[in-house]
């Protein structure tokens, strides 16, 4: 059995970790994606990588936004959008959270809800919510409110869903950030099935005729095993990490197979890593990735706050 903190140390790891492997291959299509035996840290000689200038085993925008939250959560002891919000202007700007400081991409909502910050819009209004505003900017840095959270499952889904609107402020981020909350409580919880446990609390929470629950049947379609395509749309994200756990069975596994998507290779697997994380535990991530992750002092103060903060 893998022990409780283990897991908890796993999920911020496993997240990090796979937002680091995937740098390199952010952007190019599934075809060109190395073998998985070949999927590296540093790609294989030829490979045109992308950000080539990052060094190898460098976490992006997903592990800084997610290491925001964390710090924000940890310091202030609850969801404060608009301390998270100045963290996330203070990242792009200063390289708050970011390894070396150095801040090499960012997403269009993001940028937009971060200049919208900086000019005084409230948190809570900043993230842009058309329909064509659900990136997975907010998905992507969420799991440390899982890892913190200790109120009932409403609570957690509210918190979700606000802490999305500081970057993507459409329901269906919302609702896609809930469910991931759900099935990482899940997973801690040992359930049997954390996903499908995970759904019927929501529904639970949100019977027909809420928004959310219209966001949930029509656009996320929880119960279709479809898989997702690697792309940097909210509900592919989810789905493709959704399919990558369900079809793997080792952290390596989850993390090689979201990178083998191609296009928002990254994301994807820092979503599906951090999950994998809670599942397989630290220790079931391989050393090789782990020993050579950059940044990890920047990483252990703020596990082992949020570790004291557990009890």
């Amino acid at each position: 059995m893998v022990q409780r903190a283990e897991r908890i140390a796993g999920g911020l790891y496993g997240l990090l970790v796979g937002d680091a492997l995937g740098v390199p291959y952010e952007f190019h299509r599934p075809e060109v994606i190395p073998p998985p035996e070949a999927i590296e840290y540093d790609p294989p000689p030829g490979f045109g990588r992308a950000h080539e200038r990052v060094p190898p085993g460098t976490w992006s925008d997903d592990g800084a936004h997610a290491l925001c939250l964390l710090d924000s959560l940890t310091h202030q002891k609850r969801l404060d959008c608009e301390d998270l919000g100045r963290r996330l202007v203070n990242w792009q700007d200063w390289g708050y959270l970011a390894v070396d400081g150095d801040v090499f991409d960012v997403g269009i909502q993001t940028s937009t809800a971060l200049r919208r910050l900086r000019d005084g819009t409230p948190a809570m209004l900043a993230g842009p919510n058309g329909t064509m505003d659900n990136g997975n900017g907010s998905l992507m840095r969420v799991l440390p409110l899982a890892l913190w959270h200790q109120g009932k499952d409403a609570a957690l889904v509210s918190d979700a869903m606000a802490q999305s609107r500081v970057t993507h402020g459409h329901v269906r981020a919302q609702v896609c950030c809930a469910l991931y909350c759900l099935w990482a409580r899940r997973i801690l919880e040992g359930a049997a099935d954390p996903w499908a446990e995970a759904v019927a609390t929501f529904r639970d929470l949100y019977v027909e005729g809420f928004p959310q629950r219209d966001e949930l049947e029509a656009h996320i379609r929880p119960d279709d095993p479809a898989p997702g395509t690697g792309g940097g749309y909210v509900v592919d994200c989810l789905r493709s990490a959704r399919a990558c756990v369900a079809n793997s069975k080792t952290y390596e596994e989850v993390v090689k197979s979201a990178i083998r998507l191609g296009h928002d290779t990254d994301t994807t697997a820092c979503v599906a890593g951090g999950i994998a994380g809670l599942i397989f535990g630290l220790n079931g991530i391989p050393h090789r990735w782990r020993s050579q992750l950059r940044g990890q002092e920047l990483v252990e103060p703020l596990l082992e706050r949020l570790m004291k903060s557990l009890g």
